[in-house]
């Protein structure tokens, strides 16, 4: 009996502490440690709700874009308010940094200085792209169009592959007066220099070139792309600069 008590004991000790352990790493997700909010950085995403952000353009209160187990997921089967989903905020020197997953195949991004006017039709026609892209996607062969490029403008500067479907990856963008670094789990993926004239002549000679405000400005919203494939981030933390 003695025995059965010690072990019955014992399996409730590390039920518990399994519980805990995995409380203490789900506390960790969406949240800024006392070090990170000292050297000012904030989170734009709060793990509950969409506070914050809105469509791109604010073309309708409805979204596909939900708070889900702690994660900002964009939904593929929901077609209730399709669209990109757009910081509230706009920022022009800044650290970004966040985690992400896509499903099987999927394709989505992170656009930087998004304008939001009636004219431009989205944010992809104004805001250069960091590309996220699942390796079973049939554009995954294009070198240029590979999780971490700067989209369609070159192939990853330091050749890294994103981790599997349905695994999280974790990106970082930094800019500074127009100069952009893109990073991949750690690794340098792209750089690039909005404000020189190289940046310009890249996009006159690209399809973007239609889009007069395609990647002029070095200042804007940050936008995450609904490209009806789904796509997950969470710790989406950011710093001015």
């Amino acid at each position: 009996m003695k025995n059965k008590i010690t072990t019955s004991i014992a399996a409730a000790v590390i039920i518990g502490l399994a519980i805990t352990c995995f409380a203490f790493r789900s506390d960790q997700n969406n949240n800024l440690s006392k070090t990170e909010r000292a050297n000012g950085w904030q989170l734009l995403f709060d793990g509950h709700s969409t506070a914050g952000w809105h469509l791109y353009n604010g073309t309708s209160q409805f979204t596909v874009w939900k708070a889900k187990d702690g994660a900002l997921v964009c939904d593929p089967l929901d077609k209730s308010g399709a669209g990109d989903l757009v910081t509230d905020q706009e920022f022009k020197n800044f650290d970004l940094k966040f985690d992400w997953k896509l499903p099987k195949g999927g394709n989505s991004g992170v656009f930087v200085n998004v304008l939001e006017r009636k004219e431009i039709p989205a944010a992809w026609a104004s805001g250069p792209e960091y590309q996220l892209l699942d390796s079973a996607n049939p554009d995954f062969p294009k070198p240029q169009l590979r999780s971490g490029c700067l989209y369609s403008f070159a192939p990853q500067k330091t050749p890294v592959k994103s981790r599997p479907a349905d695994t999280w990856n974790h990106s970082e963008i930094k800019q500074q007066n127009g100069k952009v670094k893109f990073y991949l789990n750690g690794i340098l993926t792209a750089e690039e220099d909005f404000s020189s004239k190289a940046w310009a002549d890249k996009v006159a000679s690209s399809h973007f070139s239609k889009f007069p405000e395609f990647g002029k400005h070095i200042n804007g919203g940050i936008a995450l792309q609904d490209w009806s494939t789904g796509v997950a981030f969470r710790n989406i933390k950011i710093k001015a600069l």
